[in-house]
Parts: structure tokens; C-alpha cells; sequence
């Protein structure tokens, strides 16, 4: 059985963007809307004894098409989706436009040894944690 974290903000949200529809479709624009601002790409991010890692879903993007920084204890993942070519859509679901994610983590990285693999739309990002935060074993030595 795979056990979910309850987000009590879920609920709120999807309400939010039901409203932002339904303002949407009206005359009267939405200040401050979040799909002005970009696309909101979906993320988890796990958290390992010694790193953490984030998976992100950026369908129909390549390698190129990120932008990835880590400076100290923050993330950055940016990129854009691009819009389809042709005319005469009916319904547009799939996201178009700029994104940009930017997490902090609880402790400092290690950005020289973080690695990104893309494979099937699906983001893998591992970054370590830096050394000085690692936990360390310390040997007892007994005296007689």
C-alpha cells in the first residue's frame, strides 16, 4: 500500500484555478494569474541520507532545453515549453511558455558533483548534500 502526505492546500487550489477559469473566460482579466506568470511544472523532491533528489515531469522538452543551477542550499530549474506549430486549435491542455522553479533545500549542496538525467519527459535531478552538513561516524577508541 503506498502511503500519500495529505496536502490540506491540494483542495484550495484546485479551487483557486476552477475560479481562475471561470474569471478567465469572463472580460474582466486576473491580476497576477499564475498561467501570466508561466507554467508550473509538477515536482517531488526526496530527501537521502546523503543528497536529495528531485523529479520533475517537463514532457516534449530535451537537455537543452533546461536551465538548472544550484548555489548553496537553492535549486533553480528553468525552461520553456514550446508552442505547437500549425493553426486551428480547438482545446490547448498542454502547457506553453516559460517556467521556473526555484526550491531551497534545508541544507547546503554540493553543486560539483550534482548530476540531471532526462529520460522520457520525466527530469531526475540528484543533488548531494555538501560535506560539512554529511553526518559522520566517529570511531570510539577505548584506553586501558
Amino acid at each position: 500500500m503506498t502511503i500519500y502526505r495529505w496536502d490540506p492546500f491540494r483542495n484550495v487550489e484546485r479551487l483557486m484555478d476552477a475560479m481562475d477559469r471561470l474569471v478567465e473566460s469572463s472580460v474582466v482579466p486576473v491580476a497576477g494569474d499564475a498561467r501570466a506568470q508561466g507554467v508550473r511544472i509538477p515536482l517531488n523532491v526526496k530527501a537521502e541520507e546523503d543528497a536529495f533528489v528531485i523529479t520533475a515531469w517537463v514532457p516534449g522538452l530535451e537537455a537543452d532545453d533546461l536551465h538548472i543551477e544550484v548555489l548553496e542550499d537553492t535549486v533553480t530549474l528553468e525552461g520553456e515549453f514550446k508552442a505547437p506549430e500549425g493553426e486551428g486549435l480547438l482545446l490547448q491542455e498542454i502547457p506553453v511558455g516559460h517556467f521556473k522553479r526555484v526550491l531551497t533545500m534545508p541544507t547546503p549542496l554540493d553543486p560539483s558533483k550534482a548530476q540531471a538525467e532526462l529520460k522520457n519527459g520525466v527530469l531526475t535531478l540528484t543533488l548531494p548534500k555538501a560535506e560539512s552538513v554529511r553526518p559522520k561516524e566517529i570511531k570510539v577508541v577505548a584506553k586501558k
